[in-house]
């Protein structure tokens, strides 16, 4: 399987996740020249941010560089862009998380809340 199809996979069993968890889906792959957003949520009042990496072949310590500072920047940057375009948010707690999926000595699906900030 490429890298893609593992990755779409990955953001599909994502939204499941976290629409069992009562989040709402709002927008998926939401891009602009800067960058990308894979998911992106809501629930009681909160925006939330999803980074989504299906990494069935990594460790811990490679999802620290594949997740470094630069492509956390790109995620806030993307995200105010989201902002700027959806005022209707602009009342709402703003959360980062990330997802990660199949990471071997993790559960199939582990959700970070507040993984990063700005």
């Amino acid at each position: 399987m490429d890298s893609k199809l593992i990755g779409n996979n990955g953001e599909i069993r994502a939204c499941n996740f976290l629409i069992s968890k009562g989040y709402t889906i709002i927008e998926q792959n939401y891009r602009t020249k800067g960058g990308e957003i894979d998911i992106i949520v809501s629930k009681d009042s909160v925006l939330v941010f999803v980074e989504v990496k299906t990494m069935p072949h990594a460790t811990i310590d490679m999802l620290t560089r594949v997740l470094n500072y630069q492509k956390q920047k790109r995620i806030i940057k993307t995200a105010k862009r989201f902002l700027l375009n959806h005022r209707e948010y602009s009342n709402s707690y703003i959360r980062f998380d990330v997802i990660i999926m199949d990471m071997q000595n993790l559960p199939s699906v582990y959700h970070i809340e507040n993984a990063f900030s700005e």
